[in-house]
């Protein structure tokens, strides 16, 4: 315990009654204790107060210090352990093996907060890696060299917490030639003020000397801003670092750009000596390699006498960022067939010129890029050529969609309206020749003979419509003369015949003889509906009144399909086998004189032309099919080598009396009309379907390197191993060979039975139609 002497002061100290008695009343107001440490008294003569000791140990005061003997005193080798007052870390609770257990959280959640107890302890712990760091420079005179006359040396000042000890380090510079790194090892530095340098010492923007060096503290690190702000103070703002000569220079050295811009001949020369970019660009090939984006794009060409849209086709290469224009050339358009309407290059944007060896090189973004088109627009490209986009293909507008975030606007119609082509009115005709002739001599500058309505003379072979008339206005002499008006349906001729009379006192027979003459009324050539009861009509200035008409041409005006003949289908059926019998000696020249297309059958069409040949060319649909059905025995709508053999020869070795062939059945047959028309159709999509593949074969098989040529306009419409059937065609079409669509289709359908035709792999299909080009020979 430490000696304590308790000094009393009372107003009544002069008289000792009073005192006690005053002290006893008002002890507990009127008194005023003061303890005082009696270690701190004088040592006065009489009054010395006996002091007691903290410790008992024996003292160590001296103690050998390499190979010296120093006086080990606190204050004067060293300083007293640093102690900080820090947070006291809450007391672990120990569960051992147990289980957690939840009651302890609410009990505790149920407590008031305590407050904070704090606890003090060494700095050595409590301030273990805590590390102040300041960024400074100071100058180094230079006195060797005529460049410079300083350096600037950049310098990190740390200061360690825990001991307060400080150590400046430089950063190292490659090839700098001065030795860096630890400039100033750690210790404790001596403060300008005396003693040695604490944390309120150190500020951003002050000058730091240090050993004769002035140290410039130009900034600190996020950290020692915090701690400064926890104990109250701010650190100053950081100042931008002086550079000096040296350092600009060696900024400047790493400046990639050139003092003279890089130009073409310069680019030749590096790669003529091995060098250059050879791997330029490497990655945007590896990952864009075959992929195309693909505008539709027309140009109205105003330069020619007359006005006309010029159709083209925009490829933009992602893997070299390249552009090529191709004229797509519509049929008959009249120009030559060189599709490259600019070859496969970078293209500068706006005003084209052609560059020098000395001319700087262009960057990326002088030269077009297909990433800035879109669907409407009207852009310039190679200086005066105005080109509007009106569409895209399917891949483009996926790429714009997916990597580029914007959908391109739907497909614009340009398509000009048809031009309509003035024609001129047909002169009226004068009468001299028939009026085919005439109109052939109008149209043709060398005439050729009229052809002939085929169709029309066998369908209407032998009708022919008669009119009762006379003169519209006649003389007195010519009331009584009446007239027969014969219209030809086969050619549309007319002839006018005047019956005899008795007591008439003319001529009669032949008015008119048979030709093909024009209705003056009408101005055009006999119809007719002209020569109905009741028309006037006009022939070489006679007019006629139609008074009446025959039975059969009532009949045929109320029914034009009507057939008022009736045919003995036996009868037809033997004059054709025994006309078929006289034709050849030999069955199968005749099976093969009807059979057309040489397929193996006769259908019900050559069927009809058998007949037409054998003087049987008006009998109605119904009849022919019933006489086909007579001659196929397996009723499958055709007629085979052998069926007609059955049925034109008779039996060669019979064991009995000839027999005769089976009658025609007169009963129609819906079901057989039916299979005979799908026969026909089915014929006609065999032969369309061989010549598609015969006409295929022959542009693939028969020309060298064709498949290469249309395997790089493939490449050109598509980065894919895929194409589709239109795609196809504008192949062909740019080598030179077109091709239906439909034929295409059938072509393709045929050898790749299943095969999607919107993706179709051409170097399959190529194989294919290789190897089966010898299974499709053409009929004989």
């Amino acid at each position: 315990l430490k000696p304590v002497l308790v000094f009393t002061a009372s107003p009544f100290y002069l008289c000792p009654t009073l005192s006690s008695l005053w002290w006893q009343n008002r002890a507990d107001k009127m008194t005023a204790e003061v303890q005082v440490d009696l270690k701190h008294l004088p040592n006065l003569p009489g009054f010395v107060v006996p002091t007691q000791k903290d410790t008992y140990a024996r003292p160590h005061t001296w103690q050998t210090v390499n190979g010296q003997r120093m006086e080990m005193k606190e204050g004067l080798s060293h300083d007293r352990p640093k102690l900080v007052t820090t947070t006291k870390p809450p007391d672990p609770w120990r569960k051992g093996t147990l289980p957690h257990s939840t009651t302890r959280d609410v009990f505790k959640g149920t407590q008031p907060v305590a407050q904070e107890e704090t606890v003090q302890l060494p700095a050595w712990d409590a301030l273990d890696r805590h590390v102040l760091r300041f960024y400074g420079t100071f100058k180094e005179a230079v006195v060797e060299s005529n460049l410079e006359n300083f350096r600037v040396r950049n310098v990190v000042v740390l200061y360690y917490l825990q001991d307060d000890t400080c150590q400046v380090t430089e950063p190292r510079q490659d090839n700098s030639g001065i030795p860096q790194g630890q400039l100033i090892r750690r210790h404790r530095f001596p403060s300008p003020n005396g003693g040695y340098l604490k944390p309120e010492d150190l500020q951003v923007g002050m000058d730091l000397p240090v050993y004769g060096r002035v140290i410039r503290l130009c900034d600190c690190d996020v950290f020692t801003r915090h701690y400064y702000e926890k104990v109250g103070m701010q650190q100053g703002p950081p100042e931008p670092a002086e550079v000096d000569a040296f350092m600009k220079t060696r900024e400047a050295m790493k400046v990639t750009e050139p003092v003279a811009p890089r130009n073409y001949e310069k680019m030749y020369r590096e790669v003529m000596l091995g060098g250059g970019h050879v791997n330029a660009d490497m990655q945007q090939f590896l990952e864009n390699d075959g992929k195309v984006l693909r505008f539709y794009s027309i140009m109205d060409d105003l330069t020619t006498p007359q006005f006309e849209r010029r159709p083209f086709l925009i490829l933009f290469f992602l893997a070299d960022d390249k552009v090529e224009i191709r004229e797509l050339y519509p049929l008959n358009c009249g120009r030559d067939n060189f599709p490259i309407f600019f070859r496969k290059a970078k293209m500068p944007a706006g005003k084209y010129t052609v560059d020098g060896p000395q001319a700087p090189c262009r960057s990326k973004s002088d030269f077009v890029d297909g990433r800035d088109l879109f669907v409407g627009q009207e852009i310039t490209l190679l200086t005066n050529f105005r080109f509007f986009i009106y569409d895209a293909d399917e891949f483009t507008r996926h790429y714009f969609k997916t990597e580029l975030g914007s959908e391109l606007a739907p497909a614009i119609d340009v398509q000009l309206p048809g031009r309509a082509v003035p024609k001129p009115a047909t002169p009226p005709y004068t009468g001299y020749g028939s009026w085919d002739d005439s109109l052939t001599s109008v149209q043709q500058l060398i005439p050729k003979p009229p052809k002939k309505d085929f169709v029309k003379l066998f369908e209407h072979d032998g009708k022919i419509l008669r009119f009762k008339a006379r003169f519209a206005d006649p003389k007195p002499e010519d009331v009584d003369r009446i007239f027969v008006v014969s219209f030809h349906l086969q050619d549309d001729c007319l002839s006018i015949h005047e019956p005899p009379q008795r007591n008439l006192g003319i001529v009669t027979g032949r008015f008119l003889e048979k030709a093909v003459h024009m209705n003056q009324i009408t101005g055009e050539l006999f119809k007719a509906e002209d020569m109905l009861p009741g028309n006037i009509i006009k022939v070489y200035n006679h007019e006629f009144e139609m008074l009446d008409m025959d039975e059969y041409t009532r009949k045929l005006f109320n029914d034009p399909m009507a057939q008022f003949k009736t045919y003995d289908l036996q009868a037809v059926t033997e004059k054709l086998r025994e006309s078929l019998r006289q034709q050849y000696p030999l069955v199968r020249d005749i099976f093969r004189r009807f059979d057309k297309d040489h397929d193996g059958v006769i259908t019900v069409n050559e069927f009809r032309k058998a007949l037409e040949k054998f003087g049987f060319s008006n009998l109605p649909q119904e009849v022919v099919v019933r006489l086909i059905r007579h001659f196929d025995t397996r009723q499958d709508g055709q007629v085979s080598y052998n069926e007609f053999c059955d049925h034109l020869l008779d039996e060669d070795y019979p064991r009995g009396m000839l027999q005769m062939k089976p009658p025609v059945l007169d009963t129609p047959d819906p079901a057989y009309a039916e299979r005979t028309e799908y026969r026909i159709i089915e014929r006609e999509e065999t032969s369309a379907v061989r010549r598609a593949v015969r006409r295929l074969g022959d542009i693939l098989f028969k020309r060298e390197s064709i498949m290469f040529k249309i395997t790089r306009e493939f490449k050109h419409l598509t980065h894919e191993d895929v194409v589709s059937v239109s795609q196809i065609q504008q192949a062909l079409l740019q080598t030179g060979h077109f091709m239906d669509i439909e034929d295409i289709s059938r072509a393709v359908s045929h050898v790749m039975p299943g095969v999607d035709l919107e993706r179709v792999p051409y170097v399959s299909l190529f194989k294919v139609m290789r190897t089966s080009f010898h299974d499709f020979s053409a009929n004989r």
